[in-house]
């Protein structure tokens, strides 16, 4: 392919839709994590009788949620600069903005540092600890990007922490208690995605695995599916345990009632991963496949029931 012919050196608009393409707006959809520590105070911090009593602190998840998206956007640039020769080589990969040479690099350059340059300072600036939050996610995310993503076992561990890290920032920035377990059901969720993430790669990959990636080639699909065997069953426990010793939660124990469409969504995910062999871009999953919407659709509905009901 004659990366010549993707340029659009000189032609602006070309260049702008690059980059909006190259900041992957979908993938923001990962950014929603942030909602989480708003979602479930609903039965401590929102007053049903009056209707904008939540619209404050939804505006501060919304505002944390623009700025997570802005350094998102910017940490994603940053990895394609990396990975450009490496996603040259890759089938699907290859027709991304920067490796395609749509995008110059050196506008990449230019827009990641600005965008990570304003989402911090907005970050510090709307809460100080919120920023030291996103400051963290920033480090963590660029150092997976530059060298962790190469570190067995290390890689998949850096990106449920970046997971974590969107809860925790969710929490800080509208300065409510949440239980340490949505932290942990939330780090252990990212960590079966980042393992079924891998194995989509090394399914895709097959004899080019450490062309495409030094450290898919350390792992083995039986090792794999053993480790997301290990991990959806932690999972489901921790979840489980949630539901009924988590202090914010309703006292009758009503949140267990939840439990099965977590654990029918959990199955239906293992199912499209080891029968089709998705899993490289969760997203598309989660919205593209009914069963598994529908499922995650009455699990926040669900629990929406429980916390609206049964106010502590």
């Amino acid at each position: 392919m004659d990366r010549s012919q993707g340029s659009t050196e000189g032609k602006p608009a070309g260049v702008i839709k690059a980059l909006v393409i190259a900041v992957r707006p979908k993938q923001w959809a990962k950014n929603l994590i942030i909602y989480l520590a708003f979602f479930f105070t609903l039965n401590e911090y929102w007053s049903l009788g009056d209707a904008f009593a939540a619209v404050p602190l939804f505006g501060e998840a919304t505002a944390a949620f623009v700025i997570f998206s802005a350094l998102t956007g910017a940490v994603y640039l940053v990895n394609d600069i990396f990975d450009v020769e490496r996603d040259r080589l890759h089938p699907r990969k290859r027709f991304r903005p920067i490796a395609s040479g749509q995008l110059p690099v050196s506008v990449a350059w230019f827009a990641a540092v600005a965008l990570i340059g304003l989402g911090l300072v907005a970050a510090f600036v709307f809460r100080p600890l919120f920023g030291v939050v996103s400051l963290a996610y920033v480090v963590s995310i660029v150092g997976y990007s530059v060298y962790l993503k190469q570190m067995v076992l290390i890689d998949v561990f850096t990106i449920s922490g970046g997971f974590v890290l969107r809860a925790v920032a969710g929490a800080v920035v509208m300065q409510v208690p949440v239980s340490p377990w949505l932290f942990i059901c939330t780090g252990l969720a990212a960590l079966l995605l980042a393992l079924a993430k891998r194995r989509s790669e090394l399914v895709q990959a097959g004899e080019n695995a450490g062309s495409q990636r030094e450290s898919l080639q350390a792992y083995s699909l039986p090792f794999l599916d053993q480790l997301i065997a290990l991990v959806a069953t932690a999972s489901v426990v921790a979840y489980s345990l949630y539901t009924f010793t988590a202090e914010n939660l309703p006292e009758n124990n009503a949140m267990m009632l939840t439990i099965p469409f977590v654990v029918y969504g959990l199955f239906r995910y293992l199912y499209l991963v080891h029968q089709t062999g998705v899993g490289e871009n969760p997203e598309d999953l989660f919205f593209g496949d009914v069963s598994l919407a529908v499922a995650i659709a009455l699990w926040l509905v669900s629990v929406a029931l429980v916390l609206g009901l049964f106010r502590s």
